[in-house]
């Protein structure tokens, strides 16, 4: 998508990042997706064996390239993390991919890049109580499954009710929010949710899945969120992480609004709130 390229370009043009704030990640090993991904579906991805079906589950034609991208991006949400614990704070210009299952992927997602890391730290003593914070007009159904055996891991979702995954999954907490919720209003109700949670939960590590598929301008969002209060929302969270010292990993997540300045000013918010804290 043309956001992945803009992103950067804008970011390193006004000068909110510098080039040594970017790093390129690799492919992620086999072994690392397969602490999430049943290994005969990550086989069927890599050999190109999707099946008609699966590939329209997806909403993609299998390629060698799109599972290159996937791997490519599943490893720089892992990178992110390592990045988080050692700096505070890390993102994504991708990811986000929580549609993804451990048997197939769907909603454009293959592999889901959160959990994969999310498997990654638990697996290596790099964290020990992880916060999934899904803020995405879709609710994470792809996480809330991979997760609900693992107690280590507890996964938020505030979501659209009426919005795809029409079939929703149940994770640890979700909030389901009506059509037509205003900015204020969704900022009220996480404002009352995520900072309680925090102290109930008292994760050592975040990840934050920040769509701004919430915009008031998305085709497919059904929330009146204006770009500035999707930023307070971004700001909202990166402070909760900063003042309680918890190290955030961030992925980009959806956002399909018929403007790509949209997308992009909103996208280059989280940067941007970011950069202002961390």
């Amino acid at each position: 998508m043309l956001k992945y390229e803009l992103i950067p370009e804008q970011l390193l043009y006004e000068g909110t990042i510098g080039q040594d704030n970017l790093f390129v990640p690799q492919k992620c090993a086999e072994a690392d997706i397969l602490r999430t991904h049943q290994k005969e579906y990550f086989d069927k991805l890599i050999h190109q064996q999707l099946s008609p079906s699966e590939q329209r589950k997806i909403g993609f034609p299998q390629s060698p390239e799109l599972i290159e991208r996937e791997l490519v991006i599943t490893q720089g949400t892992i990178d992110c993390a390592l990045w988080a614990l050692e700096n505070g704070c890390a993102l994504n210009i991708a990811g986000g991919t929580h549609h993804a299952f451990a048997e197939r992927g769907e909603g454009f997602c293959l592999l889901n890049d959160i959990a994969v890391a999310a498997h990654y730290l638990l697996h290596h003593n790099k964290a020990h109580k992880i916060l999934v914070v899904d803020l995405d007009v879709h609710q994470g159904n792809g996480t809330a499954k991979l997760m609900e055996q693992e107690n280590r891991v507890f996964t938020f979702s505030m979501h659209g009710k009426n919005n795809y995954p029409f079939h929703k999954e149940t994770s640890d907490l979700d909030v389901p929010l009506p059509d037509g919720i205003t900015g204020q209003e969704y900022l009220n109700i996480l404002d009352s949710t995520l900072f309680s949670l925090l102290d109930t939960v008292q994760p050592d590590f975040l990840f934050y899945l920040s769509g701004v598929d919430i915009l008031s301008t998305d085709k497919f969002g059904k929330f009146k969120v204006s770009i500035e209060e999707c930023k307070k929302r971004d700001e909202m969270v990166f402070k909760a992480a900063y003042d309680r010292k918890i190290p955030i990993a961030v992925s980009m997540g959806g956002g399909y609004s018929p403007d790509i300045n949209d997308i992009l000013q909103a996208h280059c918010n989280t940067f941007r709130a970011a950069a202002h804290l961390f």
